[in-house]
């Protein structure tokens, strides 16, 4: 087996695996705080322990506190998002919520215009707007028969918000240097687990022993295992094939929507994923326009880094 088929394989099993974890949060059947703080702790200890194995964390000594800093924040910024996540899948269901959730490589672009001056070129706003096109089909707030719910319209800004705080958890990864790719995780997760507990999450006392397995599956395998497993594809491939296996996740989360609660999406739903998923590749392949220093390159300087660490490709695992 080719190193190459090797990280596909990774890929495609995680981001499938990835798709069920909004039936785990809704069959936990804990709010979404109390999810997002056993997910970050749970996770959080199962990375700690993978860096321990490495020996990743015998070289935090040698990390410098603004990097230390940098990744703190970025675990408030995981937290938060988690949170807003499993709020949209609550109200929303699994499927448009994590179709809602990739608008966010383009907020990524927006956070670079806004903080780096990055220049958007006219055809990058074209993609920007397809997808916007895209969201507004997705979402479901389309057609003349439509009648939303407060609710709904709660969990699409609730999602839209979740994939805004993950924008700047890239912004900030892509130029973090000195940190490897487990230890700036096992630090975002026990920062958000720390961050949490002030927020009332659900006394261990108080769950249940069926609510306890599904909370154990979402930190020790969406989060742990599936981290570990891209962690160690994601180097394998190139940028083209990674950016349309991320894509996986989505369609497995909108399969298992459909099987498990029978919520099955409107062929213009799947319309406005679509031109999502086309406008994200072309943003991301720089298509239609010359190539340009990238945002790692770019955070990575205002950040003064030295240089950049290709293990830490950020994922909404």
């Amino acid at each position: 087996m080719t190193r190459q088929t090797e990280g596909i394989l990774g890929v495609v099993f995680a981001q499938t695996l990835l798709g069920t974890l909004g039936l785990c949060v809704l069959e936990s059947g804990a709010g979404p705080v109390s999810v997002a703080f056993y997910r970050c702790l749970i996770g959080g200890l199962a990375l700690a322990l993978f860096c321990l194995w490495r020996g990743d964390l015998e070289r935090l000594s040698a990390v410098s506190g603004k990097a230390l800093v940098l990744a703190v924040a970025s675990g408030v910024l995981m937290a938060g998002n988690w949170v807003l996540f499993f709020e949209g899948i609550r109200r929303t269901g699994i499927a448009v919520a994590t179709i809602t959730f990739h608008i966010q490589p383009f907020l990524v672009v927006g956070l670079g215009a806004l903080l780096f001056k990055e220049r958007l070129h006219a055809v990058t706003l074209f993609w920007i707007g397809l997808a916007l096109v895209g969201l507004t089909l997705a979402s479901g707030l389309t057609g003349a028969s439509v009648n939303i719910e407060t609710s709904y319209l709660l969990g699409l800004g609730a999602t839209f918000a979740a994939a805004l705080l993950y924008a700047g958890v890239t912004v900030i990864a892509k130029g973090l240097t000195g940190l490897s790719a487990p230890q700036l995780a096992a630090i975002q997760f026990l920062t958000g687990a720390a961050m949490l507990i002030f927020f009332s999450p659900a006394a261990p006392t108080s769950l249940a022993t069926n609510q306890w397995i599904w909370l154990a599956i979402i930190g020790l395998v969406h989060t742990g295992g599936v981290y570990v497993v891209l962690y160690k594809a994601l180097p394998k491939l190139t940028t083209p094939v990674i950016a349309v296996l991320l894509f996986l996740y989505p369609a497995s989360a909108i399969a298992v929507d459909a099987a498990a609660y029978g919520r099955l999406v409107s062929i213009v739903q799947m319309a406005g994923l679509a031109l999502i998923i086309l406008a994200s590749l072309a943003v991301t392949l720089n298509w239609g326009r010359p190539s340009r220093p990238n945002l790692r390159s770019q955070v990575a300087k205002i950040l003064g880094a030295q240089q950049e660490n290709p293990e830490k490709i950020n994922t909404h695992a």
